[in-house]
Parts: structure tokens; sequence; C-alpha cells
């Protein structure tokens, strides 16, 4: 049995903790949970009682790794996953992240793969909101290959960033063209998915991402699209709710186990 310790209790998190109490991860035992609000992490613990799952709400990442976990989900920030990585590697425990925009710093994606690799252990980088990976790498290992991220979104999604506007209201525009790169320093938490689709091809500096407001829109679409001499393949994915960047983690944590990997 795998230990399993999550970080983020928000929805995401929690989607991960239930996927456990419901029996779609049978070959993990959650041990514990920390967040930076307490509370969310002590009201998932609760729920979680009520399907006869016990775990440790902690107060410290410390306190978290200090229970042995094997694995360890993060679904807080990147600013978060830059925070826990190396320690988490360092108590000898996995990683299974969602906040995948930690990694367009190209100092930090190193220093991560070298502790890893120190340690023995892995970071899996969760496809969330987009998919596609395994063409993604195989178009990029054939050479020559060009990417480009399209990212559309309501334009309520951008309220309190450096783009909004009232006008988006009701007026179509993109509100940003520039890399994955560039995109994640000026939307922190909403581009995730660019830099784990551009880590997975022509990386952070060469993934060209456009990103559209549309009145009225709600949810995402993410469309990347990639090519070379022989091969077109185009990743389209609409999704109403951040709810399938949680699955992908379950699907991860599910392939690690499995006889059979997808």
């Amino acid at each position: 049995m795998n230990k399993l310790a999550i970080v983020g209790c928000g929805r995401l998190g929690a989607i991960v903790a239930n996927a456990v109490a419901d029996g779609l991860l049978p070959e993990y035992e959650l041990v514990g949970l920390f967040s930076r609000t307490t509370e969310r992490a002590v009201g998932l613990a609760v729920e979680l009682a009520t399907k006869g799952v016990k775990c440790k709400v902690c107060g410290s990442l410390e306190e978290l790794l200090a229970l042995g976990p094997d694995y360890l989900v993060e679904a807080a920030s990147p600013a978060c996953m830059k925070a826990i990585t190396l320690p988490t590697l360092a108590a000898g425990c996995n990683i299974v992240t969602l906040s995948i925009g930690a990694f367009a710093d190209d100092d930090f994606y190193a220093e991560a793969t070298e502790a890893a690799r120190k340690a023995g252990k892995r970071i899996y980088l969760a496809s969330g909101a987009t998919g596609g990976f395994d063409v993604l790498r195989t178009a990029t290992l054939m050479g020559g290959a060009t990417a480009q991220f399209f990212n559309e979104k309501g334009p309520n999604a951008l309220r309190g960033t450096a783009v909004y506007e009232d006008s988006l209201q009701t007026e179509q525009k993109v509100v940003f063209r520039g890399t994955a790169k560039e995109a994640i320093a000026q939307f922190p938490t909403r581009v995730n998915v660019t830099v784990a689709a551009s880590r997975a091809s022509v990386g952070p500096e060469n993934m060209q991402v456009t990103m559209q407001s549309s009145p009225y829109f709600r949810g995402d679409t993410q469309r990347v699209e990639i090519r070379n001499s022989e091969v077109r393949a185009v990743v389209d994915i609409y999704s109403a709710t951040p709810a399938i960047a949680a699955w992908s983690v379950v699907a991860v944590l599910q392939n690690i186990t499995s006889p059979i990997v997808f």
C-alpha cells in the first residue's frame, strides 16, 4: 500500500482525496493533508471521515513529510510547488503536480530534475486541462517541430489580471500573445497547461501562446497544435470547470500502480 499525502485542499485536492475514499485508488492510503488555509484541510478531513477515511491534518510540510508518504499530490500553486519540491524529494517522496507553471523557470526545472535523480524519485506532471503529451513528445523527438497553444476564457476568469477591462464583457479580444514562459509570468495560476504542453514538446520559450477573451463564455478551451515535416497533430479540449485537472491526477496515480500503462 502506497502512502499518499495532499498539499492544497481546495476543489482539486478534494477531488483527488475523494477518489481515494470512493475506492478509485485502492493501492493508496491517504495519510495526511496540508493546506495554506487550515480550515479547508480540516473540512476535507471531516468529509473524508464520513466515508471511513481517516487522515491527519498537518500544520506544516515538515509534519506532513514526517508521515512518510510515498507520493505527494500538489494542488496549490506554482509558488507552493517551488517551495515544496526539494524538501519533498529529499524526504524520499515522489511528487504528482498540477502547478506545472513552476517549471517555466529553467533553473528550477534543472534543479528539480537533479534533485529527483539524486533521490531516486520522480516528479509526475499531470496533464491538467489539456492532454496529448505522448504525441507532443513523439512529434518533437522526430525533429523540426513547432508548436502553438490557444486558450479561450470568459472575461470573468481574467478579473484581477493586468489584461482585464470592462469592455471584455461585450467584446471578443485577444488579450495575450507571447511564449509559454511569458504567459505563466503574467498569469501565474491560470495557464499551467501551456507550460505542461511546452515541457512535453518544444519548451516554454518556444511554445507560442494566444489567449482570447470571449463575452458570455464559460470554462476553458485549450488547443495545442504541433507540426513537423511529417506530422500535424491538434489536441482540442473544452472544459466547463477545472475538475478535469484533478481527475488527470487520479489517472496518473492509477498509471503508477497499474500493470498496463496508458
